[in-house]
C-alpha cells in the first residue's frame, strides 16, 4: 500500500468550517501544493532544520591477517526558514449586512474562501520560483533558489533548447515525501476571530468585519535527488516538452528514489500531447497525457511560460 501522508488539503479543510467538496474546489489553483505531505518544523518554531546524507563511508575488502582503516558516513543540516503567509481580510460593515444570499456570515465566508484560494495559489507559485523572479522575494526559498536547479550545468536540469528570451518554461519531477520534498507549517492556518473595527477608507474612516488569517510556512526541498528540471522549454520549433526529454531527466533520479509527480503547465502539456500524436502510428490524435513512464502528471497555471532562458 502507498504512503498515505497528511497533505496541506488536510489541515486547510476546516479552516473556515466549508464543506470537504468545497475546498477541493479552492485547492484546484494549487494542485501541487494540494498534494504535497505536511510537517512541522523540526525545533516547534519558525526555523525547520534536518540532516541530509551526504557522504557515505569507505569501505572495501582486506587481505588475511592484515586491516582497513575507519571511515564513517557525512550529514549535512539544511536550515529551513519559515516566513509568514498573510490572507487576512476587511470587509465593510454595511455590505457585509446587506448581503442577501445568508447575511453577513455568508458574506465574511465568501471572502474568506477566495482569500484561502489565493494564498494557495501564492503558495503554489513560490514553490517553484521562490524569492526569485515569478515569486515574493519576501516568502520562503523555492526550487529556482536551489543551487541544484538553477543553472544548465546542474546533473538534475535538462535543456530543452529554447532560444526565444523570456518565452520559456520548466517541468519538474518531483518526489514527494517526509524525507524528501514537503511543505513545513507552524501548527495549522490560525483564522482568527472575526471582529468590528476602523478602518480607513481613501477620505474617511467606516466600520468593517475584520478576520485575521495567516500562517507560518516553508519549503523542504529535500536532497540533491528530490527535484529535477527540464529547462528552456518554448514555443520554438521543435523545442517543447517530448518524451524523450521526460526519459532523459527520469533517468537523472537514483533507482531507488524516482519522481512521484511531474509537474507542468498547460502549454507543456500540449506540447507533449502533440508530440505523442506526430508519432502515432494510426493517425489518431494522442489524448492529453495522464502520466509519462508511470509518472503521473500534475498541470498548473501557476509554472509561467514567461521565463528567463536558462544557461
Amino acid at each position: 500500500m502507498a504512503n498515505d501522508y497528511v497533505a496541506i488539503a488536510d489541515f486547510v479543510a476546516d479552516a473556515l468550517d466549508v464543506a470537504r467538496t468545497r475546498t477541493s474546489d479552492l485547492l484546484l489553483a494549487a494542485p501541487t501544493v494540494a498534494r504535497m505531505p505536511r510537517i512541522a518544523p523540526a525545533d516547534g518554531g519558525t526555523t525547520h532544520k534536518y540532516n541530509k546524507y551526504t557522504g557515505s563511508p569507505v569501505v572495501g575488502f582486506r587481505s588475511e591477517n592484515d586491516g582497513r582503516e575507519n571511515d564513517h558516513s557525512e550529514d549535512t543540516v539544511v536550515s529551513v526558514s519559515l516566513k509568514i503567509a498573510d490572507f487576512s481580510f476587511a470587509v465593510d460593515m454595511a455590505v457585509a449586512d446587506a448581503w442577501r444570499d445568508g447575511g453577513p456570515e455568508a458574506y465574511i465566508a465568501r471572502e474568506g474562501a477566495r482569500h484561502l484560494s489565493a494564498m494557495l495559489a501564492k503558495l503554489e507559485k513560490q514553490l517553484f520560483y521562490g524569492t526569485g523572479t515569478g515569486g515574493d522575494a519576501a516568502g520562503f526559498s523555492g526550487f529556482m533558489n536551489s543551487t541544484y536547479l538553477d543553472a544548465l550545468a546542474d546533473q538534475m536540469v535538462i535543456d530543452a533548447g529554447g532560444t526565444t528570451a523570456a518565452t520559456a518554461s520548466s517541468v519538474y519531477a518531483i518526489r514527494m515525501g517526509i524525507d524528501d520534498v514537503a511543505m513545513v507549517t507552524k501548527d495549522t492556518i490560525d483564522i482568527g476571530e472575526t471582529t468590528v473595527q476602523r478602518v480607513a477608507g481613501s477620505t474617511g474612516f467606516y466600520p468593517a468585519y475584520w478576520t485575521p488569517a495567516s500562517v507560518w510556512v516553508g519549503l523542504q526541498m529535500g536532497g540533491a535527488y528530490s527535484v529535477g528540471r527540464i529547462a528552456n522549454l518554448t514555443a520554438d520549433s521543435g523545442k517543447g516538452l517530448t518524451d524523450d526529454l521526460i526519459s532523459e531527466l527520469l533517468g537523472e533520479f537514483p533507482v531507488d528514489s524516482q519522481p512521484t509527480i511531474l509537474v507542468m503547465n498547460r502549454r507543456s502539456l500540449r506540447q507533449l500531447q502533440q508530440s505523442r500524436t506526430a508519432t502515432n502510428s494510426t493517425g489518431a490524435p494522442a489524448p492529453f497525457p495522464q502520466e509519462a513512464f508511470g509518472v503521473p502528471i500534475i498541470v498548473t497555471d501557476q509554472l509561467l511560460s514567461t521565463e528567463a532562458l536558462e544557461t
